[in-house]
């Protein structure tokens, strides 16, 4: 959580998430309760932008995902901080 800042925006599944309770909160039920293990292929800088392209696994219901399940992950940082991530499932790798 310290890599967030504080007014942090976390949007995945088209849901947001604003501010580092709200992360928490989501982190706690979607990431560390479903036991999610990120296992990252490539990573991408766009001027001061980073995505993240990942395999993702875990306790999480797979019906009708492939498989892989690869997302995308768009941080924004500033001033050292994550101000914005975005998680995305993309149909095309980029």
């Amino acid at each position: 959580m310290v890599t967030f800042a504080d007014d942090a925006l976390v949007n995945d599944q088209l849901r947001d998430y604003w501010g580092k309770k709200a992360i928490r909160d989501w982190a706690e039920r979607d990431i560390i309760g479903e036991r999610l293990t990120i296992a990252v292929t490539k990573v991408v800088r766009h001027y001061e932008s980073f995505i993240v392209i990942a395999d993702i696994d875990g306790n999480f219901d797979k019906r009708g995902l492939p498989d892989p399940f690869v997302l995308a992950f768009y941080f924004t940082p500033h001033n050292e901080f994550i101000v914005q991530l975005i998680i995305l499932r993309n149909r095309h790798d980029i």
